[in-house]
């Protein structure tokens, strides 16, 4: 990906900000040595200091949550990986699973694959088959570092366009035939419980043009009987 879309502000009030991701943007200089991260273009954005809350990988779009002061992030913070916040995704991957399902496979907590596994939960419903391919919806449960990513290889289904846990024929393919460049993971809802007010909050983000464009080109081919997949 050459130039990384405008970040927009979906969301806020006096304690919290929601964002929409664009691929290729860390989340704070703490993940990436560059400068231009999703935090300080949310602090320029409205004008003020902010504090992650959670994390979506690099070349995950999607739904982002910030706090406006430590307590808020704190507070927050106790609740992300709860029952009480929500998290919807959207994948594209290779083959077709089942249904839904629960895939439930504990994953080290961290990048040290010799750590102690810890116990991690994602929930899965197929949304629409293409010849070999599916578009998934994932709920996790639980919030390990790339668990859906990993959860999704486990089951033998790697999201489309992942460098780490995908394949790289696949990848390959849909960077070629249907100008897909990036990995197809988008964070399309968020639903929690204001750590300050308890009102419910229920964001969305949609899919942005680059992944809505290449489903478009791969049902094309698939209706017109021209997808050809290695």
């Amino acid at each position: 990906m050459d130039t990384i879309r405008p970040l927009r502000i979906l969301w806020r009030d006096d304690h919290l900000v929601v964002a929409d991701k664009p691929a290729g943007l860390a989340v704070h200089r703490g993940w990436a040595p560059e400068r231009d991260v999703a935090m300080t273009r949310v602090r320029d954005a409205i004008g003020a200091h902010v504090f992650p809350v959670h994390r979506l990988d690099r070349g995950t779009s999607g739904v982002l949550v910030f706090a406006l002061s430590a307590d808020v992030a704190s507070a927050f913070g106790q609740l992300f990986g709860t029952a009480a916040v929500e998290k919807t995704y959207l994948a594209l991957v290779r083959s077709v699973p089942a249904e839904d399902g629960i895939i439930d496979h504990p994953l080290p907590p961290g990048e040290d694959r010799n750590e102690p596994r810890v116990p991690a939960q994602t929930a899965f419903t197929r949304l629409e088959v293409f010849g070999r391919y599916s578009l998934v919806e994932a709920r996790p449960a639980t919030g390990r570092l790339h668990q859906i990513r990993r959860h999704l290889k486990h089951i033998g289904c790697p999201i489309i366009g992942d460098v780490r846990y995908g394949k790289g024929v696949h990848n390959r393919f849909f960077r070629e035939q249907l100008d897909l460049h990036r990995m197809f993971l988008h964070a399309l809802r968020i639903r929690f419980p204001h750590p300050v007010t308890a009102a419910t909050i229920d964001i969305e983000a949609a899919l942005p043009p680059e992944l809505e464009g290449a489903l478009e080109r791969l049902r094309k081919a698939v209706a017109e009987g021209t997808l050809q997949p290695p």
